[in-house]
């Protein structure tokens, strides 16, 4: 399966390693259940000092700038990774990069184990294959993606309260294709119908933030809540990898 390189992921972190700062001392939950999911629910943050209680049945995904961590009940765990852990700053920097399209790489990341799928490997690319709610920059461009790129293909947007479509091709062995923003213009909250030979495949909702936040329990944070699910779980999957 396609995955990033470590050279890749090298460069693009000693590309941006002065954009990322320290770490915030803090901690944000990205998943939650169990009986305990009422008292952390997705999008609490946590101090870096203090202790999480869990129940028989609880499963709590915690993230931080060390990454993203499962715990199971019963049993008290402090909220402060391990020391020693290495920080996922580099990860999440190439994760988010904004990129140009001659420089897009479109290796996927594996988001679980067994055969699910690989996900996207970028947060802010558009899935053609699972459109749903996606958060996006404001000012930045918008892509697309796609997993397959052996052949040609070509998706219609239009938007969801009717008007003039536009074609989105993607050229044989590309995975990227932009999203023509004169031609549909993205705002914060429209809905976007994405077809494919005449029939449709899903919508995309598109929810505007202002600036990327800087770090990943910020990122979290926001995504949150803006309900963008699909690219918190991402956000956990690919800073929980090793």
């Amino acid at each position: 399966m396609p995955m990033f390189s470590i050279n890749y992921l090298a460069a693009g972190a000693a590309a941006l390693a002065l954009a990322i700062p320290a770490a915030a001392e803090a901690a944000i939950v990205v998943a939650s259940s169990g009986p305990s999911a009422a008292t952390y629910p997705v999008g609490r943050k946590l101090d870096d000092a203090g202790t999480i209680t869990l129940r028989a049945g609880d499963t709590l995904t915690v993230l931080d700038g060390k990454g993203t961590r499962v715990l199971r009940g019963a049993g008290n765990f402090p909220v402060a990774a391990a020391a020693g852990t290495p920080a996922k700053s580099a990860t999440f920097a190439v994760l988010t990069m904004q990129r140009s399209a001659q420089r897009v790489r479109t290796g996927a990341v594996r988001t679980g184990v067994g055969a699910e799928a690989p996900a996207s490997p970028n947060l802010w690319f558009i899935d053609v294959a699972k459109p749903g709610k996606r958060c996006l920059v404001a000012g930045q461009p918008v892509r697309l993606w796609r997993l397959d790129t052996k052949a040609a293909a070509t998706y219609t947007l239009a938007p969801a309260a009717g008007g003039a479509g536009a074609a989105v091709t993607f050229a044989a062995g590309s995975g990227v294709a932009p999203w023509n923003n004169v031609a549909i213009p993205v705002t914060d909250g429209g809905r976007y119908v994405v077809s494919a030979g005449g029939k449709p495949v899903g919508t995309v909702e598109t929810a505007l933030l202002p600036a990327q936040p800087r770090d990943a329990e910020a990122m979290a944070a926001a995504l949150i809540g803006k309900g963008c699910t699909a690219q918190v779980e991402l956000l956990a999957a690919t800073l929980g990898q090793q």
